[in-house]
C-alpha cells in the first residue's frame, strides 16, 4: 500500500578519504525548521550510507526527471557510480550533481537503526535550487515517474503561508 505514497527520489553524496560516495534514495524528508533538520533512510546493510554518517557531512541532490540513468547508477552496485551524470567532485565538499532541481548540504547530527534501514539526521547548513525551471523525478507504484500538474485546480498560496516562516 505504501507503494501509493509517491516520493522524491536523491542522491545523498559525501566525500571520503578514499574517494567520493554516494546512494540513491527515496526515504528523505523535512524533519524540523527550527532547528533546520532533514532526515534520509538507507538500507541497514549500505556500505554508502555508512561512509556517509562516518564522514560527518553530506549533500542531498534532488533528482531531475529527465536524471533516471544517474538514479540507477546510484541504485546498483555499479563501480564507477560518478561517471554517469555531471558531478562536481572538486575540493573536499559533498559531490553535487548538475542539473539536479535542489542541493541541500548537512552536517550528520546523528542516525540510528530504523528496522531494516539506517535513519541519517542532518543539520542543514546550506541549501540551492536550480535556475530555471526543473521538475522532480518522483518514485510511485514501484517505478519512476514525472510529475504532472493538475490542469484546472487551483491551490491558494496562502494556504501554506506556514510553510515559509
Amino acid at each position: 500500500m505504501l507503494g501509493h505514497v509517491p516520493t522524491s527520489v536523491c542522491i545523498v553524496t559525501a566525500s571520503t578519504a578514499s574517494g567520493p560516495v554516494g546512494v540513491t534514495v527515496g526515504s528523505f524528508t523535512s524533519v524540523s525548521l527550527d532547528p533546520p533538520l532533514v532526515v534520509f533512510y538507507a538500507g541497514r546493510t549500505s556500505a554508502s550510507a555508512q561512509a556517509i554518517v562516518e564522514a560527518g557531512s553530506f549533500s542531498v541532490n534532488v533528482l531531475a526527471e529527465d536524471q533516471q540513468e544517474v538514479c540507477a547508477a546510484f541504485a546498483r552496485r555499479t563501480p564507477n557510480r560518478f561517471a554517469t551524470g555531471q558531478w562536481d567532485l572538486t575540493g573536499n565538499a559533498a559531490p553535487h550533481l548538475d542539473g539536479a532541481v535542489a542541493w541541500i548540504h548537512c552536517a550528520v547530527e546523528g542516525s540510528f537503526p530504523a528496522g531494516d534501514h539506517v535513519a541519517v539526521v542532518g543539520h542543514v547548513r546550506d541549501l540551492s535550487a536550480a535556475v530555471g525551471p526543473r521538475r522532480p523525478l518522483l518514485f510511485h507504484g514501484g517505478e519512476l515517474v514525472r510529475l504532472d500538474r493538475a490542469r484546472g485546480v487551483h491551490t491558494p498560496r496562502h494556504s501554506f503561508d506556514w510553510w515559509e516562516r
